[in-house]
C-alpha cells in the first residue's frame, strides 16, 4: 500500500467535549515560514498576520547614564507597522525629538545622553505591530531608571563590650533599584573573615554569636554594590572594642570607686538564643520558581550550631542547600509542594532552642497550554486554547487585534468558551491576531496567536533533486517540507516505476519527512514525494545513497605507565573509501596539549616523557562527512610516592614516642608501607638507621627509643614502583640517660705470648652506651682453680692484656659495660686460654704402607695433649724423593708438605712417582707453630707403566723401506723391557690394510722396516713396556718413494695434450666436489671421506671386520682431522705423547692442596704433555699427480 498522511476531518459538535480534536488540528496546522530563506521565496505571495519576535522585559530597569532602548520586533506579510502607548495613551514619537524608531522595526531609541533625564521617560510602554491581517501587541513594559543613593549621614559611637557578649552591627543600606549586594570589609578593602561565630545575615547586618578580644577593631565597614550602575556605596566605619572583666573592673575602679564591680557573668557559658528571627515562630511567603531562603542566627557561649528540619516531611533532595555556616537554608525552584513548617534548631553544650517558620508558596500565572497560531482554509474548523495556572488561580481574558474581545468587531465563525475560542466554517475575513491574558495578584501572562485563513494548492518547499548520503543501518530522513491550505496529504514512492512504500519498513512523519529506520545498501535510489489537496498536487524527487559505516577496528587500550616513560595508543580505522576520513585525538574531551611530546602518526598517538598531567582519557575520534565514531582509553600515570610531610612527635616518654605524618601523593599507585628511619645527632650525625615500618594505611607509629640519644626521624613511602625520597627530618628529641642495657659482644681470650692472656671484645657504639661515661669492667680467673675474680675498669679500648700467666691455661672471662648512671646486667662468663707455646714432642711409631706406584698410606701415634701446649691444629707430613731405585737418576728433590687437620693419626700420600725412593717425617702443629720432627722414615714405590716415547721420526724413505728413530720415554717408571711397533698401509680410498706387530729390544733407538710397497702410505703405532705393562703410544705416518722408471713414463705422459686435458677435467670435477662438500659441511653434515677418517681408530681397540678380518677404517687418534696435502704428520714434525693425571680427590682424607716445586701442596698432581721437534723429509710431502694417477690405475 501507499504510505500517506491524511488531514484530520473537522466537525464541531455542540459543547466542549471535542476540544481535543481541535488541539490535534492546532498541531497539524502550518505557519507560513516567512523567514526561512529559500522556502520563504516559494511563499512570498502568501499573507500572514503579525507575530512579536522580540521585546524588552516586563520590568525593564535602565541605566540613567545611557540611552534608553525599548525593543519591539515583529514579522508578518505584508511587513507590519508599529505604534506605542505610554501609560495607556498613544505615544506620539514624532513630537519628541529625543525619540526615534529603528527602520523596519518597532524598537524605540530615546537619546538622553545629549539632553533629557531618564526619569522623564519612566512609565508603562506597550508596542503594537499591525498589518492587513491583524495586530499583535507586546507585554506592558515598565521602564524605571536604576538608583544607587548614598547612605544617610550618621554619627556612629564606638562600641565597647565584654568578652563573650553577643553583638549585631547594623548595615541598613539605602533603598536602591535594583537592591544592592551587601558585604563587610575593612579600610584595606579586605573582606572580614566569617565563621560559625561571626556571619552576615540576609538583611546585611553582621552578627556575632559571642565576641572575642580579637574582634576589637575600628574599621567595620558595610559596603553596598549597585551592579546596574557599577557603583559601590560605603557606610561610616564602626569601632568595636572587646575587653575582659578584669579590664572593665579596673576602668570602673579608676573612675567610680564606690560603684559595684562587674562579675564574670558575661563571660560565663550560656545556652543559645536567636538574634534573628525573633520569637518562636514566623511566616514566610515565596513565589513558585524562586529561591526560598530561610535564616536563623543564634547567639550563645559556646557558639551554637544550627541545623534544619521540615515538620511532617523531608527536605527535597538535590534542591536543598545550606549557606552561611548552616544558618541559611535555601531551596531552589520552589513549588507549592514545598509549603509547610520548617524548623531551625540552635544547640550548644548548655541547651537548645528552636524556631518554626511557616512557608506559603504562591504562584504568578504560568502556562499549561499557550495558544498556538492557526493556518486554516476556508470552511475549516479550529480552536485557540489558553490554559494557565497559578496561586491564586489566574483569570483568563481574550483580546482581538489588541482590543478586548467584548468590544471587538463581531465574527460569526468564532465562539468563546472560557479559555478556548472555537472557530467554525472560517472565511478569509476571520483572519486576526488574538491575545490571551492570564493574570492574578502576582503577575500576568500575555500570548499572541493568529488565525490565518488561506486557500492554497500544495507546494513542496524542499529543494528538488536533493542528494542524501546516509550511513548503513543508521536512520535516514528524507525531507518533504510542504505547504497548502487545506492541509495536503503526503505520499512517497520509490523508483521510476512508482513502487509504493509500505509502513512495515518506512515511517512517514506529519511534517512530510520519510523515515527509513534501518537503511541498507538496497535502499539506495530515487524517492518521490507527492503532496495533494482539493486545490491541486505537487511532487518532488530526492536521491538516497547508502555508505559503509566508519569503524574502529583496533581501539586504544588502557595503559598504566611510570612517570618519564613513553606510551602509545593505537587506533586503526576502516571507512567508506568514497568519504574523506579525518582522525583526531582528544585528551579529556579537549584538544591535545600543544607540546612536542605528543606525536600523532598514521594509526597511533605517542606520548613521550609522560608526566602527572598527562594522565586521563585519550579519545580517538574518526570523522567523515556523514558519521563519527570514537574509542577511548584511560592512561594512568604512576610513580613512586611523593615524600610524606608534616612530621610531628607526640606522647613523648623516656623510652617511646609517637610519630605522625601526612602522606604525600601516591601518584596513582597505592602506598603499601611507610619506612621510618632515625638519626642520632649526638653520636652519628648524618647517618640514618632503620627504625621500623608500618602498613600504608597507617599515618602514625609508636616508636621504641633508647636512652641518651638525640633522635630525629624521617619517613619514606613505598608502593609497587619503589620508594619515595625521604621526608624532611622531624624535630629532635633527646632521651634521658640510663644504665647500659647490654654488654659487649664477641668477648674472646687468647694469648699472644706464652705468658699472657689478651682479652678482646666488640665495644658498644654511642647509641648503645645509654649515657655518658661509657667504661668496661674486665674480669678474669683460671677456670680450673679457686682463685677470686680479678677485675679492672677501662675506657675507650676494646682490648686488655693480662701478663704473667701460665702457658695455655683455660680462663673464665667477663666484660661488663657501665656508664655514669650505672652498670649493665651481669654478663655471662666465656672461656679463653692463655698464650700457646711450640709442641715439645714429635709423633711416634710412624710407619708407611705403600699401596701402589703412586699412593702410600702413613700411620702415627697421637702426641699427648699436654705436650702440644696449645690448640691442636693437626699433623704435617714432610716427604721427598731421595733417589731412584735403579740409582741411575740421582737428584735432590724439594720437600713436599701435606697437612691433616685435627686429631687424625693416618693419611694418604698421593701423586708419588713409581719406582722411586722416598723419605718422610711427621710433626704436630698448634696455633703457635709445629713441633719437632719424627725420625725420617724411608719407603720405595713399585714399577709402573712408562710414558710414551719422547719423539718418533721417519727418516731415509726409499722405494721399499722406512727408517724410524725415537727417544726413550721421559718417565720410564721402571726398567724398560722392550718396544712394540705396529703399522699398517693406507690405500688411496683411506682404507686400512693388515696390521703388523713387531717387538724391538729396549736398548734400540733406531729401526729400519724393509720390503714395503713403493709409493704407499703407512700408519705407525709405537710404545714402550716395563714389567708393569705397556705405556702410552705415539703415532706417525710416512710414504715410501716412487719408482724412477715409472716416474719418467709418467712425466712423458704428463707432457701429452690429451693427458693435460684429462687432468684439467679431473681438477674441475674435484673443485666442484669440494664446493659441494664445503656447503654440506657448513650445514652440519659430513662428507664420505670425513666419515671414513672419523672411523679410523686405534687398532688395539678397533673391531675386526667380519668379512676379511681387517681392521676398520682409519682415524687419527690425536686430532680427528682429515689429512692435509696428503700428510698425516703435524707440520712441525712433533709427536704428542699421551696424557696421564693422578687426582688427589680419589685418595685419603686431609688432602687440601697440590705439591708444587717448593714442596707445598696445591691440590692435584699431574704430568704435562711435551713436544720435541723431529726432522722433516720428503716422506711427509703430498704425493704428486703422477702418484695420484697411479692410484687410479
Amino acid at each position: 500500500m501507499q504510505l500517506k498522511i491524511m488531514p484530520k476531518k473537522k466537525h464541531l459538535p455542540a459543547g466542549r467535549a471535542p476540544l481535543i480534536l481541535f488541539l490535534c488540528q492546532v498541531i497539524s496546522a502550518l505557519e507560513v515560514p516567512l523567514d526561512h530563506g529559500g522556502k520563504a521565496k516559494l511563499l512570498e505571495d502568501l499573507v500572514q498576520p503579525p507575530t512579536i519576535t522580540q521585546q524588552s522585559p516586563k520590568d525593564y530597569i535602565i541605566d540613567p547614564r545611557e540611552n534608553i532602548v525599548i525593543q519591539c520586533e515583529a514579522k508578518g506579510k505584508p511587513p507590519p507597522s508599529f505604534s506605542w502607548t505610554q501609560n495607556g495613551t498613544h505615544f506620539d514619537i514624532d513630537k519628541d525629538p529625543l525619540v526615534t524608531m529603528k527602520p523596519d522595526s518597532g524598537t524605540l531609541i530615546i537619546n538622553i545622553m545629549s539632553e533629557g533625564k531618564a526619569e522623564t521617560y519612566e512609565g508603562v510602554y506597550q508596542c503594537t505591530a499591525r498589518n492587513e491581517r491583524g495586530a499583535a501587541i507586546s507585554n506592558n513594559i515598565v521602564v524605571r531608571p536604576s538608583r544607587s543613593p548614598l547612605w544617610t549621614k550618621e554619627k556612629l559611637e564606638p562600641m565597647t563590650l565584654q568578652n563573650g557578649q553577643p553583638l549585631v552591627l547594623p548595615c541598613r543600606p539605602p533603598v536602591g533599584l535594583p537592591p544592592p549586594i551587601i558585604f563587610w570589609m575593612d579600610n584595606s578593602f579586605q573582606r572580614l573573615p566569617q565563621s560559625e561565630r561571626v556571619s552576615q545575615g540576609l538583611n546585611g547586618d553582621l552578627y556575632f554569636s559571642n565576641v572575642l578580644p580579637e574582634d576589637t577593631r575600628e574599621d567595620y565597614i558595610c559596603y553596598a554594590r549597585f551592579n546596574h550602575t557599577q557603583t559601590i556605596q560605603q557606610k561610616q566605619p564602626i569601632s568595636v572594642k572587646v575587653i575582659s572583666v578584669d579590664e572593665l573592673n579596673d576602668t570602673i575602679a579608676a573612675n567610680l570607686s564606690d560603684t559595684e564591680f562587674y562579675g564574670a557573668k558575661s563571660n560565663r557559658e550560656r545556652p543559645p538564643t536567636f538574634l534573628t528571627p525573633e520569637g518562636n515562630a514566623s511566616n514566610k511567603e515565596e513565589l513558585r520558581g524562586n529561591v526560598l531562603s530561610l535564616e536563623c542566627i543564634a547567639e550563645g557561649l559556646p557558639t551554637p550550631v544550627v541545623y534544619w528540619i521540615k515538620e511532617d516531611g523531608t527536605l527535597p533532595i538535590n534542591r536543598t542547600f545550606y549557606r552561611n555556616f548552616q544558618k541559611t537554608l535555601q531551596i531552589i525552584q520552589v513549588s507549592e509542594a514545598d509549603s509547610g513548617n520548617y524548623q531551625c534548631i540552635a544547640k550548644n553544650a548548655l541547651g537548645a532552642i528552636h524556631h518554626t517558620i511557616s512557608v506559603t508558596v504562591k504562584a504568578a500565572p504560568y502556562w499549561i497550554m499557550a495558544p498556538q497560531n492557526l493556518v486554516l482554509s476556508p470552511g475549516e474548523d479550529g480552536a485557540l486554547i489558553c490554559r494557565a495556572n497559578g496561586n491564586p488561580k489566574p483569570t483568563i481574558s481574550w483580546l482581538s487585534n489588541g482590543v478586548p474581545i467584548e468590544i471587538a468587531p463581531d465574527d460569526p465563525s468564532r465562539k468563546i468558551d472560557g479559555d478556548t475560542i472555537i472557530f467554525s466554517n472560517v472565511q478569509e475575513r476571520s483572519s486576526a491576531v488574538y491575545q490571551c491574558n492570564a493574570s492574578n495578584e502576582y503577575g500576568y501572562l500575555l500570548a499572541n496567536a493568529f488565525v490565518n485563513v488561506l486557500a492554497e494548492p500544495p507546494r513542496i518547499l524542499t529543494s528538488a533533486n536533493t542528494h542524501y548520503q546516509v550511513i548503513a543501518n543508521r536512520p535516514a530522513f528524507l525531507d518533504c517540507a510542504f505547504f497548502g491550505s487545506p492541509l495536503p496529504t503526503i505520499e512517497w514512492f520509490k523508483g521510476a516505476k512508482g513502487n509504493a512504500l509500505h509502513e512495515d519498513i518506512y515511517v512517514l512523519h506529519e511534517n512530510g519527512t520519510l523515515g527509513i529506520p534501518v537503511p541498507q545498501k538496497e535502499s539506495t535510489g530515487t524517492y518521490t514525494c507527492v503532496a495533494k489537496n482539493k486545490l491541486g498536487m505537487a511532487k518532488n524527487e530526492v536521491n538516497l545513497e547508502i555508505k559503509d559505516p566508519t569503524r574502529i577496528i583496533k581501539q586504544p587500550e588502557y595503559a598504566v605507565v611510570q612517570r618519564g616513560s613513553t606510551v602509545s595508543f593505537e587506533c586503526k580505522v576502516k571507512h567508506d573509501h568514497t568519504l574523506i576520513l579525518t582522525v583526531t585525538w582528544l585528551k579529556d574531551d579537549h584538544e591535545l596539549p600543544s607540546d612536542g611530546r605528543f606525536t600523532v602518526d598514521k594509526d597511533q598517538l605517542v606520548v613521550a616523557d609522560v608526566g602527572d598531567d598527562d594522565g586521563g582519557t585519550y579519545t580517538c575520534v574518526a570523522n567523515t562527512t556523514l558519521d563519527t565514531v570514537s574509542a577511548s582509553a584511560v592512561l594512568g600515570v604512576v610513580d613512586v610516592p611523593d615524600p610524606p610531610f608534616d612530621l610531628e612527635l607526640t606522647d613523648q616518654l623516656d623510652k617511646s614516642v609517637q610519630l605522625s605524618w601526612t602522606p604525600g601523593d601516591d601518584n596513582n599507585s597505592p602506598i603499601t608501607k611507610f619506612i621510618i628511619e632515625y638519626e642520632d645527632a649526638m653520636h652519628e650525625a648524618g647517618l640514618w638507621h632503620y627504625q621500623t615500618e608500618v602498613p600504608g594505611t597507617q599515618t602514625r607509629a609508636q616508636l621504641k627509643l633508647s636512652p641518651y640519644v638525640n633522635y630525629s626521624f624521617r619517613v619514606m613511602a613505598e608502593n609497587s614502583l619503589g620508594r619515595s625520597l625521604p621526608s624532611q627530618p622531624s624535630e629532635q628529641y633527646l632521651t634521658k640517660a640510663a644504665e647500659p642495657d647490654k654488654n659487649p659482644m664477641t668477648v674472646e681470650g687468647l694469648g699472644s705470648e706464652p705468658d699472657n692472656l689478651v682479652i678482646t671484645w666488640k665495644p658498644l657504639n654511642g647509641f648503645e652506651s645509654n649515657g655518658p661515661g661509657l667504661q668496661y669492667k674486665v674480669s678474669w680467673r683460671q677456670k680450673d682453680g679457686d682463685d677470686e675474680w680479678t677485675s679492672v675498669v677501662v675506657a675507650n679500648v676494646s682490648k686488655y692484656i693480662v701478663s704473667g700467666t701460665p702457658t695455655f691455661v683455660p680462663y673464665l672471662i667477663k666484660v661488663q659495660a657501665l656508664n655514669d648512671v650505672g652498670f649493665a646486667p651481669e654478663p655471662a662468663a666465656v672461656m679463653g686460654h692463655s698464650g700457646e707455646d711450640l709442641p715439645m714432642v714429635a709423633p711416634r711409631n710412624v710407619h708407611v704402607n705403600v699401596l701402589n706406584g703412586t699412593l702410600a698410606e702413613v700411620h702415627w701415634d697421637p702426641v699427648p695433649l699436654k705436650s702440644i701446649r696449645g690448640h691442636l691444629q693437626g699433623y704435617r707430613i714432610y716427604y721427598w724423593k731421595a733417589q731412584s731405585s735403579s740409582k741411575r737418576n740421582r737428584r735432590h728433590m724439594e720437600k713436599k708438605i701435606l697437612i691433616f687437620q685435627g686429631s687424625k693419626t693416618h693419611g694418604m700420600l698421593p701423586g708419588l712417582e713409581p719406582f722411586s725412593h722416598y723419605m718422610l717425617n711427621v710433626r704436630v702443629v698448634n696455633g703457635k707453630g709445629e713441633g719437632p720432627a719424627s725420625p725420617d722414615k724411608d719407603f720405595n714405590t713399585p714399577e709402573g707403566v712408562p710414558s710414551a716415547p719422547s719423539a718418533l721420526k721417519i727418516v731415509n724413505p726409499t722405494l721399499d723401506s722406512l727408517t724410524l728413530e725415537w727417544d726413550p720415554p721421559r718417565h720410564p717408571n721402571g726398567i724398560l723391557t722392550e718396544y712394540t711397533l705396529k703399522y699398517q698401509p693406507i690405500n688411496s680410498t683411506h682404507e686400512l690394510g693388515p696390521l703388523i706387530d713387531l717387538k724391538i729390544p729396549a736398548n734400540k733407538t733406531r729401526w729400519t722396516l724393509k720390503n714395503l710397497n713403493f709409493s704407499t702410505r703407512y700408519k705407525f703405532y709405537f710404545y714402550a713396556q716395563t714389567s708393569a705393562g705397556s705405556g702410552s703410544q705415539i703415532t706417525e705416518e710416512a710414504v715410501t718413494t716412487v719408482d724412477e722408471a715409472m716416474a719418467s713414463r709418467q712425466v712423458d705422459i704428463a707432457t701429452q695434450g690429451w693427458f693435460i686435458g684429462l687432468m684439467c677435467a679431473v681438477a674441475l670435477l674435484i673443485l666442484i666436489l669440494l664446493i659441494v662438500c664445503f656447503i654440506r659441511r657448513n650445514k652440519g653434515g659430513k662428507y664420505p671421506v670425513k666419515e671414513k677418517e672419523d672411523a679410523h681408530a686405534d687398532p688395539e681397540i678397533q673391531p675386526m671386520k667380519e668379512d676379511d678380518g681387517t681392521f676398520g677404517e682409519y682415524s687419527d687418534a690425536e686430532d680427528h682431522k682429515p689429512l692435509k696435502k696428503g700428510s698425516r704428520t703435524p707440520s712441525d714434525r712433533t709427536v704428542k705423547k699421551e696424557d696421564s693425571d693422578d687426582s688427589l680427590v680419589d685418595y685419603g682424607e686431609g688432602v687440601n692442596g697440590q705439591f708444587n716445586e717448593d714442596g707445598s701442596f696445591i691440590g692435584q698432581y699431574s704430568g704435562k704433555k711435551e713436544k720435541e721437534p723431529a726432522e722433516g723429509n720428503e716422506s711427509s710431502e703430498a704425493p704428486s699427480p703422477v702418484n695420484a694417477m697411479n692410484s687410479f690405475v
